[in-house]
Order: C-alpha cells, then structure tokens, then sequence
C-alpha cells in the first residue's frame, strides 16, 4: 500500500510569537520560494510580499496559480509577486529560472525551499522505487535548488530555508519515505550550514507540524478500502488514521505555518532551526535537546574556522 499525498502523524496548537529580533530590511530585496500553488508556500510568498521582498512564486504547474494571484490581490501585494514555473526535479529548468530571475531582478537574496510531496504507506506493500520518487521530490529537488543558488546567494550575501517537518526529526508511522526524505533534509543543511556561513550565506530549517492546508483537506482518502488493503497492517493503519483525523482538528492554518518563515527571512540572525509552535517544540524535544541548533553549529562551525 502506498498513497501519494500527505497525511502526517502529528498534531499542532495555535503558532506562539516569535522572539523580537532586529530585522534587516532596508529596501526591497529578491526571494525565490519553492512550491506555491497552496499550503504553506502560498502563505509564505503572500507573507514575504507583506514584508517588503520581490518575490518570485514557482509551481510546477502554473495553471494553478490562481489561488496565489487573488491572495496576493486581496493583500495587495500583487504587484511584488512573480509567479514562474519551476519544476524541481528537473535540473535544466532550475539553472534556467535562477538564470532568469537573476537577469530580471539583479541578483537573490533568498531561497526558500518548501516544495515537496508526502508519501504515506510502509515498505513491504510499496516498492524502493516508491521510496526513491519521495526522495527524488523531497531531499535531491532541496539539493539541486540550493546547489544552482548557491552562487547567487554568495553575492548578495542571502540565505537558504528550508521547509522541513518535524517528521525530519521524528520518524512517523506510515510516513517512512517521507521522513527519510526529511531526515536526510536536515542532515544535509545541518551539515552545509556552517560551510555556507564562512561565505556570508545563512542556513535555516523550519519544521512546521500538522497543517490544516488545501492539500490534506482534499485527500479524499477511502479509509475503509485502504485498510481493507492493508492486509497485516490494517489495524495499525486504523489507528494512525483515526488520530492523524483528530489531530487535524487542532493544526495551524497555513499563514500560522508560514510567520516563522518570514520571520527567518527578514531578521538580522536567523537560528538555524525553528519550530513553528510551543506544540512543535515540545515534540522534537523529544529527540533534540539542542532546539535552535546553535550548539551543533557552534562546534562545526569551529572545525571550518
């Protein structure tokens, strides 16, 4: 059994304020954001207008960025968004968007990474070839995007974010693929972060929980059916799904999901890493006691100065 879509395993409470921080924007600078069509990456790009930044919108499907257009509209902020087509996993097209918007605009100040697409299922009813699409989507289209910003990034002395998960940090049931993809996520911009900071760029992952998008809203999953197919892990399933469903009754709205991002983009330090509620904090304290990263980064950073 695998589907294609997103169903985590967790909950999420209302998004706590952010810590005050000196923000640096002084005039309007450039942001490309990955995967805006809806969720969290139509938030945040509405966000990053509002804060003053040109920002560059990409979809893989431009069709569908009419829900963008008219929330851009309605914040009016349609004049500082640029929706373009920029389909990760394909390396020719990001060499040539980045190209673009560097001809256009005049340089980058920022990335952020935020599309990507969930998996949910387990492996003896899937296929490593399933595992590999999550992966391809998920961590190697995050790699590609922020390997041909990398040099622009440097000239303007930007920063890379990243849309993660708490799933990056705990493994979830049903969510194997997904969240090896977000481990290795974090794994990859825990390690670049120090490298990239001794070349003026900064690194921040941000790790929303559960979000109560357009995305999981329209499933339309057939619960009994996919149990029935199950098979041994019927049961299992049943219950994940019956408290993935409660859950979600309690997840933030995607602009809630969205503020840390922002947040990240327009303060004068970003942590290296931010959960986007008290609720998200609390659950990957479960496995990290070091929550901004700034231990982690203070030894590695160390070891490149």
């Amino acid at each position: 059994m695998q589907i294609t879509g997103e169903l985590p395993g967790y909950g999420c409470r209302p998004v706590c304020a952010p810590q005050a921080r000196k923000t640096l924007m002084t005039s309007p600078k450039t942001v490309l954001i990955t995967g805006t069509s809806s969720g969290i990456g139509l938030a945040a790009a509405i966000g990053a207008a509002q804060a003053g930044w040109t920002t560059i919108a990409t979809m893989r499907d431009t069709s569908k960025a009419e829900a963008l257009l008219k929330a851009a509209a309605e914040s009016g902020v349609a004049d500082r968004i640029q929706v373009k087509r920029l389909d990760v996993t394909d390396s020719a097209g990001i060499t040539a968007c980045l190209d673009e918007v560097v001809a256009e605009h005049g340089r980058l100040d920022a990335l952020v990474n935020n599309a990507g697409a969930a998996q949910v299922g387990t492996i003896e009813q899937g296929s490593v070839d399933d595992v590999r699409a999550a992966m391809e989507v998920n961590f190697f289209g995050v790699v590609a995007v922020t390997r041909a910003a990398l040099p622009h990034l440097r000239a303007s002395k930007g920063r890379v974010i990243t849309v993660t998960s708490v799933g990056g940090v705990v493994g979830q049931p049903f969510n194997e693929a997904y969240c090896a993809a977000k481990f290795a996520v974090e794994g990859f911009m825990q390690s670049l972060a120090p490298v990239a900071a001794t070349v003026g760029v900064d690194v921040t992952v941000v790790e929303p929980g559960a979000v109560a998008s357009e995305f999981v809203a329209n499933l339309g999953l057939d619960v009994p059916t996919l149990i029935a197919a199950a098979g041994p892990y019927g049961p299992a399933l049943k219950a994940y799904i019956t408290r993935t469903q409660q859950s979600f009754g309690s997840a933030q709205t995607p602009a809630e999901a969205a503020a840390p991002i922002v947040d990240a983009l327009t303060v004068a330090r970003p942590p290296f890493r931010v959960q986007t509620s008290q609720w998200a904090r609390d659950f990957v304290a479960t496995t990290l006691a070091d929550l901004d990263g700034s231990a982690v980064q203070a030894l590695t950073g160390a070891w490149v100065r």
